[in-house]
C-alpha cells in the first residue's frame, strides 16, 4: 500500500484544532468547526481519513451523495452504524426521520469525556437537497454540538458554496474556521514519485497535483513513460478524472463547458473565446465566464504595470484540466479505440510550446513563496505584462500591488526549455520590453530550466531553486 505523502501543513492544522478541543474539554463550548474546501479530486477526503486514522479518537465519517433528503438521512444512519462512536447503537435504534432530530441524537451519542471527530463530506449536496439545512446545522451547533468536545469538519468541493456557507448573511456565519486544501505541491510530487526537480514540475503540470493521478505514476518513471502507460489504459485516472469533475459541476448542455473548452484550447481574449465557442453573444459569454471564475475553474487576469489596462486574459486555473482540454479531450475517441500512440505523438509535438506557457503561473507562485532572498525583495503581487497584440510581453512582473502598481520591483523572463539556456539574446529582448513600460532601471531576473549564460541579471532561478520554495509546506 502506498504511504501517505505530503499534506504536513494541513495535517498539523487539523491536529492543532483537535488539541484545542482537548484542551477546552470541560468548558461550556469546547467544540471546534472547520470549513474545508478544495476542488474535486484534490484529496480532501483522503487527507481527513489520514488525520482521523492518526488521531485515534472516536469518529464518524459521512459523505453526502447528492440524493433526496431522505436518502441522505438513510446514508447518515449507515455511517453512524459503521462509526467508532461508542454509543452508535442508540442512533440506529431510534432512527430519526428528520435532520433536526438526527443532529440532536448525534449530539447525544458524542462522548463527553474524550475528544471526537465528526466529518460531513460534500456538504454542498446537503445545502442543495435538504430544506433549511444551513439553519438546522446552525441551531444544532449552537445549542448542542459545540457543547461537546468535538471537532466538526464540514467538507465541500463546490468552492463558491463553501465560501457562501460562512458569509455574513448566512446562518452558519463565523461558526467555523475556513481551510483551503490545494493539490499536492511540486515538492510533495518530487518526493512521492522520486523525480528530479525539473521533472517534478512537468509532473505537476500534467497531473495537477491530484493524488489519484499521481498514484498511477510509477516512482522514478519519466514523463513519457507515464503518459504512454496512462494512454494505453482507457480508464486511467489521467483520462477520466477531468470528465468526472466537469460532469459534477457543469451539465453537458451548459454553455460554460463550451467556453471552458475554448479557453483550454488556447484562446485567451474575450473576442477569441466567443468566436471559438461558436460565436456566442456577449451576454452569454459574460455569464459563462462569471460562472467559471466564481468556481475558480478559470482565472481572469490583467497585466501588471504602472498604467491601467483593459487587456484581460483568461486561462484554465488547474494545469491538469488545461492539459486534458488541450491534448486529451479532443481525441478521446482514438484513445478509446486503443490508439493512444497517436495522441502521445501530438503531445510530443506540442509539449514544449504548451509547457512554456503553462509553467508561468506555477513559476510565479513559486517565486512568491521563495522571496525575499538575498537578491530580490518580497513582491506582494507577481504577474505578467502584455499588450493587445503581444508586441510587448513580459513573463514576470513583481510589484507592490496589482493590477495598477505604484512601484515595479522586478521584471523577468521564463525560459523553460531543455538544452537551451538564457543567453544574451534573451537578455536583450527583456531589456527592450522593460524600456517599453518604464524608464526606471527595474532589476531583471530569469527563471530557466537549463541555466543562465550571460551577465546583466539581478538574479537567476532554476527548477531546484523553485522546488525549495515548496519544501515543508
Amino acid at each position: 500500500m502506498r504511504r501517505f505523502i505530503g499534506r504536513s501543513r494541513e495535517l498539523a492544522v487539523l491536529a492543532r484544532a483537535l488539541e484545542q478541543v482537548r484542551a477546552a474539554s470541560g468548558s461550556v463550548k469546547p467544540g471546534r468547526c472547520i470549513l474545508m474546501r478544495g476542488r474535486r479530486r484534490v484529496g480532501k477526503s483522503s487527507l481527513v481519513e489520514e488525520f482521523v486514522r492518526r488521531a485515534g479518537v472516536p469518529s464518524l465519517f459521512f459523505t453526502a451523495a447528492g440524493g433526496p433528503a431522505e436518502d441522505e438521512l438513510a446514508e447518515l444512519h449507515d455511517a453512524v452504524a459503521n462509526s467508532t462512536l461508542a454509543d452508535r447503537a442508540l442512533f440506529t435504534e431510534e432512527a430519526p426521520a428528520q435532520w433536526n432530530a438526527a443532529f440532536r441524537l448525534l449530539a447525544e451519542i458524542l462522548p463527553d469525556d474524550v475528544p471526537s471527530v465528526v466529518v460531513l463530506d460534500e456538504v454542498p449536496y446537503l445545502m442543495n437537497r435538504v430544506d433549511a439545512f444551513e439553519g438546522m446545522l446552525q441551531r444544532a451547533w449552537d445549542r448542542l454540538l459545540s457543547h461537546k468536545p468535538v471537532l466538526l469538519l464540514l467538507i465541500g468541493s463546490d468552492i463558491s458554496m463553501m465560501e457562501a456557507l460562512n458569509e455574513y448573511d448566512r446562518p452558519f456565519h463565523q461558526r467555523g474556521t475556513e481551510m483551503v486544501v490545494g493539490p499536492l505541491n511540486p515538492a510533495d510530487i518530487a518526493e512521492m514519485l522520486d523525480l528530479e526537480p525539473a521533472t517534478a514540475f512537468d509532473a505537476a503540470l500534467v497531473t495537477g497535483g491530484l493524488p489519484l493521478i499521481c498514484a498511477d505514476w510509477r516512482p522514478g518513471a519519466s514523463l513519457w513513460e507515464f503518459l504512454r502507460e496512462s494512454l494505453d489504459d482507457p480508464i486511467s485516472a489521467l483520462l477520466v478524472s477531468a470528465e468526472r469533475s466537469l460532469a459534477a459541476e457543469f451539465p453537458p448542455q451548459a454553455m460554460s463547458r463550451e467556453v471552458l473548452r475554448a479557453i483550454g484550447a488556447g484562446e485567451r481574449t474575450f473576442t477569441n473565446i466567443a468566436r471559438a465557442a461558436g460565436g456566442i453573444s456577449h451576454t452569454t459569454l459574460t455569464r459563462a465566464t462569471d460562472v467559471l471564475t466564481r468556481k475558480r475553474v478559470v482565472a481572469a487576469e490583467l497585466p501588471i504595470s504602472t498604467r491601467p489596462s483593459k487587456e484581460r486574459r483568461y486561462r484554465v486555473a488547474d494545469p491538469y484540466l488545461r492539459f486534458w482540454l488541450t491534448f486529451l479531450d479532443p481525441h478521446m475517441a482514438e484513445i478509446e479505440r486503443m490508439r493512444g500512440d497517436l495522441t502521445l505523438g501530438r503531445i510530443r509535438q506540442g509539449w514544449t510550446s504548451w509547457r512554456g506557457r503553462a509553467i508561468e503561473p506555477l513559476v510565479r507562485e513559486s517565486l512568491a513563496r521563495l522571496l525575499p532572498d538575498g537578491d530580490l525583495p518580497a513582491a506582494p503581487a507577481i504577474g505578467g505584462y502584455w499588450t493587445r497584440g503581444n508586441e510587448v510581453e513580459i513573463d514576470l512582473v513583481g510589484a507592490d500591488r496589482e493590477p495598477v502598481a505604484r512601484h515595479l520591483l522586478f521584471l523577468g523572463s521564463i525560459k523553460w526549455v531543455e538544452n537551451s539556456s538564457f543567453d544574451s539574446h534573451d537578455l536583450a529582448a527583456l531589456q527592450r520590453h522593460r524600456a517599453a513600460i518604464t524608464d526606471e532601471p527595474v532589476p531583471l531576473v530569469a527563471v530557466t530550466r537549463n541555466g543562465v549564460a550571460c551577465d546583466g541579471l539581478r538574479a537567476g532561478y532554476n527548477a531546484e531553486d523553485l522546488l525549495s520554495a515548496w519544501a515543508g509546506t
